[in-house]
């Protein structure tokens, strides 16, 4: 079964799949060990592995020590074409389609390709789109994007039409690592309500009360990621799992 199936057959059987992001740079080897193995226990139906800069000195013995840990799919989220790793299960084919920067929406595409290929992985085609979030996030920042209005709902729903008409497997709504407000429930609901493709979403989700509204509102996956990088926070991976798959 490949990655997307295993997703769609998760969405199917459970109502939403939960998502845990892992950024390696964040950790050293014995905590993110223990981390994965907390993951693997949680509950969580896959686990992805970037951030939106260059990995740091290391990163593709980290991503493989992730993959030999793991129990579930790993997938990655590239910030960049250079993290392109063989120590992955697939990876979510990012074009940033709330920008107008052709680096971001075809230029690094067509630049990864071939090494997509060469390296055997699994290319999940991702319509990434980037809302605002109360503050200037990196993927924001590096990305050269200005968000779309976190109160523009009829943008994001042409942005998630065309995503559709395009052909894309997943949309992403995401306000950024370490945003200050997620996405709204409206807007998840207003993009699910004109199109079937199902929709991740993701940044500034700190409980599983809110993770619970998103999949309430339409969200077919739900990724939290620096919430859980506190120690003290490790136990909220059952509670967001349990908040998603029950919504």
């Amino acid at each position: 079964m490949s990655v997307f199936e295993h997703l769609l057959e998760t969405k199917a059987s459970k109502g939403a799949g939960y998502l845990v992001l892992v950024d390696p740079d964040r950790w050293d080897i014995d905590e993110l060990e223990l981390f994965i193995n907390k993951i693997n226990v949680s509950g969580a139906d896959g686990i992805m592995v970037g951030n939106s800069l260059t990995l740091g000195e290391g990163e593709q013995q980290m991503m493989k020590r992730i993959q030999e840990i793991a129990t579930l799919p790993v997938i990655l989220f590239p910030g960049n074409v250079n993290q392109l790793s063989p120590h992955v299960d697939a990876v979510f084919y990012l074009s940033v389609i709330s920008g107008r920067n052709p680096q971001f929406l075809i230029g690094d595409q067509v630049q990864a390709a071939p090494a997509v290929r060469h390296l055997g992985l699994e290319p999940i085609s991702t319509a990434y789109m980037l809302i605002e979030s109360g503050r200037v996030t990196t993927a924001e920042f590096v990305s050269g994007s200005k968000p779309i209005p976190r109160d523009k709902d009829e943008i994001a729903i042409a942005h998630a039409l065309a995503a559709d008409y395009l052909g894309f497997k997943f949309i992403y709504l995401e306000a950024g690592s370490g945003a200050k407000y997620s996405v709204t429930p409206q807007m998840v609901k207003a993009v699910t309500s004109y199109t079937d493709v199902p929709v991740i979403v993701g940044g500034g989700i700190h409980t599983p009360e809110v993770a619970g509204a998103l999949v309430k509102a339409g969200a077919s996956f739900v990724v939290t990621g620096n919430v859980l990088e506190n120690p003290d926070n490790s136990h909220l991976m059952e509670a967001f799992a349990k908040a998603i798959h029950k919504s």
